[in-house]
């Protein structure tokens, strides 16, 4: 972009602009940061849930760990659109897990005292774990529809019908 200044300005001494030290920032890789997003969601389900036995580097491929240690301005290579099955299984299976604890999470803290899911976690009014699994499927290259009626189910079988029925 082209900052215009006007001349009273150009004469002026002192430290360089917010704006100017702004620009002159490398560029990041956005996928390369996505890449890194997806790794704190994991982290962050993982520590919110009490996951237990999840090893979130387990989620990704060698290359997909490589990229996590590199300089978010280079160019990385990502993991491609074709996953070892293995690495998928697992994927899965975490997905799995954050959808059920949040549904156990919520179910049991509905039973003890009636509260509301924004009572129980305070910090993340509007935030459906669920969903948020959902959401990371995507990235994640597991089907979205797989978590969704995983969530279904877990409604079911925890009493919650009026829930799963939407």
């Amino acid at each position: 972009p082209v900052l215009e200044t006007e001349d009273a300005w150009v004469s002026v001494e002192g430290p360089v602009s917010i704006v100017e030290l702004a620009l002159e920032q490398k560029r990041v890789h956005y996928p390369l940061v996505e890449h890194q997003f997806v790794l704190c969601t994991i982290l962050y389900a993982n520590m919110r849930l009490s996951l237990k036995s999840v090893k979130p580097l387990s989620l990704f491929d060698s290359k997909g760990k490589n990229a996590f240690f590199k300089d978010l301005t280079s160019i990385q290579l990502l993991p491609s659109g074709d996953m070892d099955p293995d690495v998928l299984s697992i994927r899965q299976q975490f997905l799995l897990k954050v959808v059920s604890a949040a549904v156990q999470t919520l179910c049991s803290s509905q039973k003890d005292r009636e509260v509301s899911e924004e009572e129980y976690f305070p910090f993340e009014k509007g935030k459906n774990w669920p969903t948020l699994a959902a959401d990371l499927a995507q990235y994640l290259q597991i089907s979205e529809d797989l978590v969704r009626r995983h969530y279904v189910c877990e409604l079911y079988s925890y009493g919650m019908d009026h829930l799963g029925e939407e």
